[in-house]
């Protein structure tokens, strides 16, 4: 069993500091994911003005993102394991932000999917060196849980995303909200050039060894079947989350446009704040998908740290659970007939799916040395946003389009994304097998 190495600490921060870093890097993180899931709520205004099918929709929420999101983000890990990671966290921040308000200007599916290229192109150097930093911020015994407060940005920016998306739909047009939710990543990309430490610089009077070279890398992820098995699992739960987030408002619109309806001008009756079908759905669905999801992301966090104190199969064992539960929960949401209870039973799907992200990406940094942490996060990413997010949306959108000259298009993408949930029962079965080797394989 292979003896875990004593890590160096960062020299030189105090502890707020340290909190300040890491509250940053949850900020840059939150507008990722509002970057990258404002189209989610602005999909059907989109569709009727572009006149889109729902393969088009599904590849500009997903494949039109993964292709270059996949492919860059080994060598931008490559290049975070040799330079300054705080300056390609911010330069990516600045780079996705910019070509999210060229979304706004697109007259066409060609510019718009080129412009959402743009948007992964500056996605893909966040996260390997944004883990990284945070894994050289913090101890072992606290990973999970740091990792998991890093995660959280998931669901709120997929809440601020959905909630301002669609409240800027609803009074200025699709066209606006893309426009303005760039703006903010450009300012906290700067403000991470300019305030956020990188610890290497303190390591180098510490002996740290450099960064393994590509060959050496891949040997030693190779060599760990909990990573293979770990890769796995995240594949086919991206898949079954980026199917579901992908077009879960199309859902509502087109099975609840009634009910939308009448809840909003119940709404309007009692507090006198009108919005449309867009507007009250996306400020519903965002507050249940970031409430419910930042609670669950932070129970994944908690509940595996003060786990993995017993038994380090905690990290597989924990987020195996809440995918086998997955189906189920989706099942109950989108076959109910009435909207309050189908916008109620939401949450738990969403909490469900958030439970993973601390324990998977605590274990993924634990599995390898600190200098190799940005790459065993990039080819992890690489395969959960090229098969999850390019081909999860895609599949939605073709089963749809399939379905819907028989049985109608809001029964099409209900039967779709229900058929696309089963990705979650191979998921717990991936972390199961992972939980057999986790023991031997952690080494840092």
């Amino acid at each position: 069993m292979s003896v875990p190495q004593p890590q160096p600490q960062p020299m030189g921060m105090s502890i707020h500091y340290r909190r300040y870093a890491l509250t940053l890097l949850f900020l840059v993180y939150m507008l990722n994911f509002v970057d990258r899931q404002i189209v989610n709520i602005l999909a059907e205004p989109i569709k009727r003005e572009l006149g889109l099918a729902d393969w088009q929709l599904g590849s500009l929420t997903g494949l039109s993102f993964a292709i270059f999101y996949a492919s860059l983000a080994l060598p931008i890990a490559r290049w975070a394991e040799r330079s300054n990671r705080v300056r390609i966290v911010a330069l990516s921040a600045i780079t996705w932000s910019l070509f999210t308000t060229i979304c706004g200007v697109a007259q066409t599916f060609a510019q718009l999917f080129l412009a959402r290229v743009g948007v992964g192109v500056g996605e893909a150097g966040c996260t390997p060196a944004s883990q990284s930093l945070i894994s050289d911020y913090t101890t072992r015994e606290k990973r999970a849980s740091a990792l998991a407060f890093f995660s959280m940005g998931i669901p709120a920016g997929t809440l601020v995303g959905m909630v301002v998306g669609g409240l800027i739909a609803d009074s200025l047009g699709w066209r606006a909200s893309f426009a303005l939710v760039g703006v903010p990543g450009i300012i906290l990309g700067l403000l991470a050039y300019f305030t956020l430490p990188e610890p290497r610089k303190s390591f180098a009077a510490s002996g740290v060894q450099a960064a393994p070279g590509l060959r050496e890398a891949l040997a030693e992820l190779n060599n760990k079947p909990t990573y293979i098995w770990l890769t796995v699992a995240m594949a086919t739960m991206s898949f079954g989350i980026y199917s579901n987030l992908a077009f879960q408002s199309s859902h509502f619109l087109r099975n609840h446009a009634e009910g939308l309806g009448a809840l909003a001008v119940r709404l309007n009756d009692l507090t006198g704040i009108r919005l449309g079908a867009t507007g009250f759905l996306g400020t519903v669905l965002g507050l249940i998908v970031g409430l419910c999801g930042a609670v669950g992301t932070w129970l994944g966090g908690w509940a595996t740290d003060r786990g993995v104190r017993s038994s380090l199969t905690a990290y597989a064992t924990i987020p195996a659970a809440a995918a086998l539960c997955m189906p189920f929960a989706l099942f109950a949401t989108y076959t109910a007939s009435n909207t309050v209870a189908a916008l109620c039973l939401m949450g738990l799907p969403m909490m469900l799916q958030s439970i993973y992200y601390g324990p998977i990406f605590a274990a993924v940094q634990s599995l390898v040395h600190p200098r190799t942490r940005a790459t065993a996060t990039a080819i992890f990413l690489f395969f959960a946003n090229l098969i999850g997010l390019g081909l999860g949306p895609l599949s939605v959108g073709l089963i749809s389009d399939f379905l819907a000259p028989s049985i109608g298009a809001g029964d099409g993408i209900r039967w779709a994304l229900l058929s696309t949930s089963l990705a979650y029962i191979l998921a717990a079965a991936a972390f199961m097998v992972a939980r057999k080797s986790i023991r031997q394989d952690i080494v840092s």
